[in-house]
């Protein structure tokens, strides 16, 4: 009687520890798609079936960021060097889009790469997905989208693991892409106020600032002038077998543009979507 009174509490707090901290998740399955998005508790790689992208073929005026980033992109596939890259500029200029689509034009030409998202917030759960994706055969584009960091953020520290790798190194078979529209990661008056408010300004915000240095390509996205976004359109409604007078159509996009107060690739893409609707035409979602 009094092993069994000695013995059920340590059982109860056995069954208690395997509730608080379960057992860990079988290893992903990554032939399920070529596209996952990583979650946290529990920790696991969710498979994408229909990634929302664009053909790189409508991604008008990034000529040069496009070229760039797909034969990068094709190296690391084949197993050669390759490097990190910050597409970083103007909002709505197609930097995530670009990315998305390189992956897709990877793919279809029979290289086996995987893209998985991770949101900036899960930044400190990194260490966790780079040991998972280093257990696999398979070759990854780790993709955070719209990465920055404000004055008290500590997530930066956790994006040195994926960029530096610690003692083991960032695995072979991962390589970052990030967007941002910030090219230093942080905000420009945030960097001058801890430059004018530190003991040694030269050092107080070296660490953040270094992040952007970390990564092997800078790709610049700017703003686009009238022509660009005309053209854009051009290509979708081509694209979408769209019709309409040309005269019309430009009238129409200036006045779109001059509601929203800016061109982009963004609000041309909002426009077609507008234009294809009032026409009754179906396009990609």
């Amino acid at each position: 009687m009094t092993i069994e009174l000695e013995t059920d509490p340590l059982n109860r707090i056995a069954a208690a520890l395997e509730r608080i901290s379960p057992p860990p998740q079988p290893a992903p399955d990554v032939d399920a798609a070529d596209a996952f998005v990583w979650h946290v508790s529990p920790d696991r790689l969710v498979p994408v079936r229909h990634v929302a992208r664009v053909d790189m073929d409508l991604l008008v005026g990034v000529d040069r960021s496009r070229d760039t980033l797909l034969s990068n992109t094709m190296q690391f596939a084949r197993g050669l060097p390759a490097n990190n890259a910050l597409l970083w500029g103007a909002r709505g200029m197609g930097k995530s889009s670009l990315v998305k689509a390189v992956h897709a034009a990877v793919v279809d030409q029979g290289l086996p790469l995987k893209i998985v998202e991770l949101q900036r917030e899960d930044l400190t759960s990194v260490t966790r997905l780079l040991a998972l994706l280093r257990a696999s055969e398979a070759r990854f584009v780790l993709f955070c989208d719209d990465l920055s960091f404000g004055h008290d953020d500590q997530h930066y520290k956790s994006l040195k693991a994926v960029l530096d790798g610690g003692i083991e190194g960032r695995p072979e078979n991962v390589i970052f892409y990030a967007t941002s529209n910030r090219r230093h990661l942080m905000p420009r008056d945030m960097i001058e106020n801890e430059r004018s408010s530190a003991i040694n300004p030269s050092e107080a915000v070296e660490e953040k600032v270094s992040l952007s240095d970390r990564f092997g390509l800078w790709l610049g996205f700017h703003a686009c002038d009238q022509d660009g976004y005309l053209a854009m359109i051009d290509g979708y409604c081509t694209a979408f077998g769209i019709e309409i007078a040309p005269d019309i159509l430009r009238a129409e996009a200036i006045e779109w543009q001059a509601t929203r107060g800016g061109r982009s690739g963004r609000v041309a893409w909002q426009f077609v979507t507008d234009l294809a609707g009032r026409h009754g035409i179906a396009i990609p979602g």
